[in-house]
């Protein structure tokens, strides 16, 4: 059954349906299936929900396997990534920026709302900025209470007026219904500036240009590859667009899958950073980094540039760069973004 599921991968085959019926017509599957009945579509949909959570892990028993019998060089191991879409909605996308200038247009109507149901009805109701979905549901409770005491007979449509006590629990609703949707999109956001509705593990990313040479954003995973002579060693799916982030946590899971590090480690200029240098430095391998900056440092124009930090005197002794002004420049504060992988 496994081997069936990853050769109709390879095809582009996915439906259990359409599975099903090349294991009946396709040479290929027939092949597979070493003269067994055709599985059933619901049997190979329950096999593919229950039991592929393994193969993560036959994928390093292959790999170890290779290691036992020689083949890998175990002398650097050659690093890439490649965003791959997701199967999502590209139109359904949630920016935490909205999200956030929403959230607090509304506060500022909650707080004003609070400050008249205060007056009206002699209260001292208050919403916070941390508790909001409580203390909103504890406003509608005693609105909803207080319909029930003063027998409010609740109207709709045109023609009739709502009381005030109807109006008031309406707009709280609508609050707190609201309220719990930003929730809902904050708890999604997982550290991002953006997710996708109909796939929330998705981060929308520029894929590659198009027949056309139009960047799109896309939702989709950015995928990153570990390779040891001419071998897939390591794989795995990260939520960040960034291959910067990328490294550390790569490696990490490299040396705990598959038991050693690489002596040295090969990567384009996409993997450069302080921490991934620092990373590498303590677990003694040896980068091969292309830097970011190598094209523009044989240029003229960048060596003569007295504002680069390349073209400053260090000291290394109180880790200080001297500029031309003959003036020191110290480190004011360090920076350090979030790693976020996709499990």
């Amino acid at each position: 059954m496994f081997k069936i599921l990853t050769y109709a991968y390879s095809q582009n085959i996915y439906s259990s349906r359409k599975i099903k019926t090349a294991c009946k017509r396709d040479i290929n599957f027939m092949w597979l299936l070493t003269g067994q009945k055709a599985p059933d579509h619901s049997t190979i949909a329950r096999f593919r929900s229950g039991f592929l959570e393994a193969c993560e892990d036959l994928f390093y028993q292959v790999v170890h396997r290779l290691e036992r019998a020689g083949e890998l060089s175990k002398e650097t191991v050659f690093l890439d990534g490649t965003k791959l879409e997701a199967c999502a909605n590209q139109y359904t996308f949630v920016w935490k920026k909205s999200v956030g200038k929403w959230e607090e247009k509304m506060f500022i109507k909650i707080q004003e709302a609070v400050r008249l149901v205060n007056q009206e009805f002699i209260q001292s109701f208050r919403v916070g900025t941390e508790y909001r979905v409580q203390d909103l549901r504890k406003i509608c409770r005693f609105l909803e209470e207080i319909c029930r005491e003063r027998n409010i007979a609740f109207v709709h449509g045109r023609g009739k007026r709502k009381s005030i006590e109807q109006r008031y629990l309406e707009l709280f609703q609508r609050y707190l219904e609201r309220q719990t949707i930003y929730d809902w999109h904050t708890a999604s956001f997982q550290g991002r500036n953006n997710y996708c509705k109909t796939d929330p593990d998705a981060t929308f990313m520029h894929m590659k240009d198009d027949h056309m040479r139009n960047a799109q954003l896309k939702p989709g995973y950015n995928v990153q590859i570990g390779v040891d002579s001419e071998y897939i060693v390591a794989v795995d799916i990260f939520q960040d667009r960034n291959d910067v982030w990328t490294l550390v946590p790569f490696l990490r899971q490299m040396k705990e899958k598959l038991g050693f590090n690489d002596p040295s480690v090969t990567a384009d200029s996409g993997y450069e950073s302080e921490e991934g240098y620092s990373y590498l430095q303590e677990e003694g391998q040896q980068p091969y980094i292309k830097p970011q900056t190598y094209e523009k440092w044989k240029k003229r124009s960048f060596k003569q540039d007295i504002s680069k930090r390349e073209n400053m005197g260090y000291d290394q002794e109180s880790d200080t760069y001297i500029c031309h002004a003959g003036k020191e420049l110290r480190v004011i504060y360090f920076e350090k973004a979030a790693q976020q992988k996709w499990v």
